[in-house]
């Protein structure tokens, strides 16, 4: 990656790792915008939907369409749920469109500026980007527990748990939009544990990397 040029870093990360704080540091240091949650809410304003629904449905291990339809009410008698469209046609909504319109959102953002995108499966989106660097963040067990029992005041129950479903919802997402495992070391020019190591240690991995 060339950081004279236009660039896009794209972080994935297992809850617990500092991943999101990590991106957002490394963005800072480069002097360059931060993206996570922001594509969420720009989906949020193309479908009307909250980040709430779209979080907790899209990873769901059964259909998850079928929830989210069941919570939007769509099917039921005659309400159905559609999508503002250009011109006079509207269309049902679908999960497709969700991934299509987040592909497009993180897609443009690259296109125009350079760039930290922490989720999102930016780093499958953007595989194709000329001068991208595709990062993930790792960490053993104990380190995500003690992470989230620190920074969020859980328990070491609740933070197990907190685990397990998230790792779940964001495997089932990517797995099923982009045919390939977000755990696949192949997917990634950089793999960091995050054990035994400080979020500005990290970064400054990162940057090291970058030269």
């Amino acid at each position: 990656m060339n950081k004279n040029e236009k660039f896009v870093i794209t972080i994935n990360r297992e809850l617990g790792s500092g991943g999101r704080t990590i991106g957002r540091k490394l963005a800072e240091k480069l002097g360059v915008a931060f993206y996570d949650k922001a594509v969420i809410n720009a989906l949020k304003e193309k479908f009307n939907l909250s980040v709430e629904e779209i979080e907790t449905l899209k990873g769901e291990k059964q259909n998850w369409w079928s929830e989210f339809k069941r919570v939007m009410q769509i099917g039921s008698g005659s309400s159905n749920f559609y999508l503002p469209q250009k011109g006079s046609d509207a269309e049902l909504l679908d999960p497709k469109e969700l991934f299509q319109a987040e592909t497009m959102v993180l897609q443009n953002i690259a296109i125009h500026e350079s760039c930290v995108v922490a989720g999102r499966s930016g780093f499958y989106i953007l595989r194709a980007h000329p001068n991208h660097l595709s990062i993930l963040i790792q960490a053993s067990m104990p380190h995500r527990i003690n992470r989230l029992v620190t920074k969020h005041h859980m328990t070491e129950d609740e933070a197990r748990q907190a685990i397990k479903e998230v790792d779940e919802m964001r495997e089932n997402y990517v797995k099923e939009f982009t045919k390939t495992s977000r755990y696949d070391t192949r997917n990634y020019d950089l793999v960091i544990s995050a054990d035994d190591k400080t979020e500005d240690e990290i970064v400054d991995l990162i940057l090291q990397y970058i030269g």
